[in-house]
């Protein structure tokens, strides 16, 4: 299989099925669709359009170019192909709420990705603390991650969200990296959490590969004007 990502240091959508693929040892090739620009005419548009029609990553494409796109049904694709990894929890109503969990993710926490874009090399504590004074519907949102990983992890006992890593932990995986980013406050239960998922080797592998780009997409940085 291949899997069609952009810009790791940015990508989140991309972030989520390359830290699962990575995480339970399935075997993928990465290809990198590097973010020039979004406009129709792009470079980026152009490769990602050959794939989907949805022109946007990730995108997982098999041998005879049947292809899967969008997270959660990538994610839904891996677990079903590969059913002996437990990619979801294997207990039914942790499965259940891991699928609903995920879809909240999915759809919703509009103000926690908009002010909060993912930028996995910046350290932006005072953006953090600002946005979050000025910004209602962003507290709301870090307030309601925060209950819902409590949740979870006092039903199960951790370590992860579910018990053992599953999708889930997968697709919060970039909101852990905006918490970093941000230095956005949490509990010690959740900043222990948050140590664990970065420690995990699918997520660890990927910080590695962002940090290592060393690249600046000023159309991606709205708090900065330069890497320092």
């Amino acid at each position: 299989m291949k899997l069609l990502i952009g810009n790791k240091n940015y990508s989140s959508w991309s972030m989520r099925p390359w830290v699962l693929l990575t995480q339970f040892d399935i075997p993928f090739e990465e290809v990198m669709a590097r973010f020039d620009s979004f406009a129709p005419d792009s470079a980026f548009k152009a490769t990602v359009g050959a794939l989907s029609p949805a022109g946007k990553v990730p995108v997982l494409v098999e041998d005879d170019g049947f292809a899967v796109w969008d997270t959660l049904a990538i994610a839904e694709y891996a677990a079903e192909k590969f059913a002996g990894k437990a990619l979801w929890p294997r207990d039914v109503r942790r499965r259940a709420r891991a699928r609903s969990v995920c879809a909240e993710m999915h759809s919703g926490f509009a103000a926690l990705r908009n002010e909060f874009g993912m930028n996995i090399e910046a350290s932006l504590p005072e953006v953090g603390a600002r946005v979050l004074a000025e910004n209602a519907a962003a507290r709301a949102d870090l307030a309601r991650v925060i209950a819902l990983w409590q949740e979870a992890l006092a039903e199960s006992g951790g370590p992860f969200l579910f018990g053992d890593y599953s999708i889930a932990d997968a697709y919060f995986a970039p909101v852990v990296m905006r918490i970093r980013t941000y230095a956005l406050p949490v509990p010690a239960d959740i900043a222990a959490y948050i140590e664990r998922a970065v420690a995990a080797k699918g997520t660890a592998a990927w910080i590695r590969d962002a940090l290592a780009e060393r690249e600046f997409l000023p159309f991606e940085e709205p708090y900065r004007t330069a890497r320092d």
